[in-house]
């Protein structure tokens, strides 16, 4: 059986809206310091980009860069014991 649309939970209906509500654009224009109550109405708003900020990937961590460090003394992992390596494979894309 499967679930009803509208029963699907709230994280998988939370959007980037392109769209402010008129309370979302003054807080932003009154961060820019562009808007102030006593000298702006709310009626008239200039319009107010809203992109989605896209999050960065992480960089590795130190402790896994330091674990693949061979030991000395240690036998060489297979393949890297000098043979060649293979040719790349022609194909079509």
């Amino acid at each position: 059986m499967s679930l009803d649309v509208s029963l699907k939970g709230k994280s998988s209906l939370e959007r980037h809206r392109n769209v402010l509500k008129r309370s979302e654009r003054v807080a932003v224009l009154e961060d820019n310091d562009k808007w102030s109550q006593e000298r702006s109405s709310v009626f008239g708003l200039v319009k107010v980009g809203h992109r989605k900020a896209v999050a960065a990937k992480k960089a590795p961590k130190a402790a896994e860069a330091g674990a693949t460090v061979a030991t000395p003394g240690a036998a060489p992992a297979a393949g890297a014991a000098g043979a060649p390596a293979a040719p790349a494979a022609k194909g079509k894309k």
